[in-house]
């Protein structure tokens, strides 16, 4: 499943140096390690918000990558090479004006011809491939288990237990939202009626004095909800009725153990067919915005005057349509790592996750697979609060403890504020099973129809250090995935610090205890460092 952070429900329920290939020539000294860098006391500026994963926790007092000091001060005019880097998510906008120009071309393929010119087993895959064909809604998991009604199953009565926790979370969620919405609705009513107009503001309602009740209540629930950063009713009920589709939707399509959204004649269980599927990369509708996004985040067109600037230039996208409104199957997983390694991808970035895997053994050879052929594959810790070392989330790259690769790197999310409060409240941790995190909080990028939006997840992290990785591949090619791992895990700043877990204020811990290198990626230091270990 797609991996962004849930929606905040509760002010509603509360209501209720490089050369290529010659010599270093990089005189830079790294940034050290900050144990106490100052607050970031004022609000974030327009600019900064949209920004702040790519500035410097040092001069801008922000925990970003140092993306732009690294542009600045170490890369300027040179030259790298070109990087394909494979985003297996939901699809991808590829007219957006800021992805258009990034976009990997199949040049063995000619287009729309309906023949496999490349003789690769994929039919037009011009800019990547979609195994979901036109399929959108899935189902969860550990609801696939449940409605084959295999009792002997090994995960069968976990499953059970999980279902009737989360059926029953859903259905509460939805009635407390109808009920707010129509609270809502009512005041607003009311309000409008007093005051004569729809488009009235928070000046005149405060302004209003009455000694009618159902007018006060009406006041009430105006100024509960601005206080909690709404500003107008309209935006508030927008919000609910967000909240309930996302209800909606889990109810009748991902808790539906009726439903079956695998419309692209492919047998799941079975990998004798590896060839099905289209090539139509793009999104089925706009609000299927998440590989929009995450491919932005990686290589959005820098400094060309629109929206967004990625991580990485010198990058081509290849999208891979793997991840449905829903939990991805393992088959398409499997096979879309292993189209991203056939067709030249140097980096794969994985923003999906789930907690059940019946085919664990197809990914990990496809992970094992990537690893064996020098891709890096980046993959998010995933949105639970959990302790991954514990509460297993998948694909991961290890068996009994034993990693398969040497290239794969689970990504944790930060928040754009240096503190206690630099983890993000919903992002997965683990000492041994999350290496490093990176910016993923209120993420500014590319969204479906040229338009941009602001996004939070460990989905958001991921792309940030895929982006990295080809920055490096681009600038020092000779680098190995193993050795791009490394250099990320090793130079990033080790933050010293203690910070809350999961948003529990009771729950602080080292933050060099949430991940296996104890650090933050920072571009700038990676950067030096490649350039190093390069000569």
């Amino acid at each position: 499943m797609k991996i962004i952070k849930p929606l905040m429900l509760s002010a509603f329920t509360a209501l209720l140096l490089y050369g290529c290939g010659g010599t270093a020539s990089i005189i830079s000294t790294p940034i050290e390690n900050i144990d106490s860098s100052p607050l970031k006391v004022a609000e974030l500026t327009k600019a900064e918000k949209e920004n702040w994963g790519h500035l410097d926790l040092a001069k801008d007092t922000i925990p970003g990558m140092s993306v732009d000091k690294t542009y600045s001060e170490l890369i300027k005019n040179k030259k790298g090479s070109s990087v394909i880097v494979a985003v297996i998510d939901s699809g991808i906008d590829i007219d957006h004006e800021d992805l258009n120009d990034v976009l990997w071309v199949n040049k063995g393929e000619i287009p729309n011809n309906g023949k496999d010119d490349d003789n690769n087993g994929y039919i037009d895959d011009v800019h990547g491939w979609n195994f979901l064909g036109d399929g959108y809604d899935e189902q969860l998991e550990y609801v696939r288990i449940l409605a084959k009604g295999d009792a002997t199953h090994p995960d069968y009565a976990k499953a059970q237990a999980l279902y009737e926790k989360e059926y029953q979370k859903y259905l509460g969620l939805k009635t407390n939202y109808d009920q707010i919405l129509q609270q809502i609705n009512d005041a607003d009513s009311a309000l409008a009626t007093h005051l004569g107009k729809t488009d009235y503001t928070k000046d005149e309602v405060n302004a209003i004095k009455t000694e009618d009740a159902n007018l006060n209540k009406a006041i009430s629930i105006a100024k509960y909800m601005y206080s909690n950063g709404m500003d107008s009713l309209a935006d508030a009920k927008k919000e609910i009725n967000q909240g309930l589709e996302s209800f909606n939707e889990r109810l009748n399509y991902h808790l539906n153990k009726n439903f079956n959204g695998r419309v692209n004649g492919d047998d799941p269980e079975s990998m004798n067919n590896k060839f099905y599927g289209n090539g139509n990369v793009k999104p089925v509708k706009k609000s299927e915005s998440h590989g929009t996004h995450v491919a932005g985040i990686i290589a959005a067109e820098r400094n060309n005057g629109k929206g967004a600037n990625g991580v990485a230039n010198n990058v081509k996208i290849m999208s891979i349509r793997t991840v449905p409104n829903g939990d991805e199957y393992d088959k398409d997983v499997a096979l879309a790592i292993r189209y991203a390694v056939d067709n030249g991808a140097k980096v794969i970035n994985g923003s999906f996750g789930k907690s059940f895997s019946p085919h664990t053994e197809w990914v990990h050879d496809a992970i094992k697979y990537a690893s064996d052929n020098d891709v890096v594959f980046v993959h998010a810790a995933g949105n639970d609060s959990n302790n991954v070392d514990v509460e297993s989330n998948f694909p991961d790259d290890n068996v009994n403890g034993v990693e398969l690769s040497n290239s794969y790197i689970r990504v944790g999310a930060l928040e754009p504020k240096y503190g206690s409060n630099l983890v993000a409240s919903f992002s997965n941790y683990g000492k041994q099973n999350v290496d490093v995190f990176a910016p993923g909080a209120k993420v500014y990028s590319t969204t479906p129809e040229n338009e941009y939006d602001t996004k939070g997840g460990t989905s958001m992290a991921a792309p940030a250090v895929a982006g990295v990785a080809a920055l490096i591949r681009s600038y020092f090619p000779k680098l190995t995935a193993a050795q791009v791992k490394q250099i990320i895990m090793d130079s990033g700043l080790a933050i010293k610090t203690k910070v809350v877990v999961g948003g529990d204020t009771n729950n602080v811990k080292p933050f060099a205890d949430l991940s296996k290198s104890g650090r933050i990626v920072n571009a700038y230091n990676a950067f030096i460092m490649a350039a190093k270990m390069a000569n």
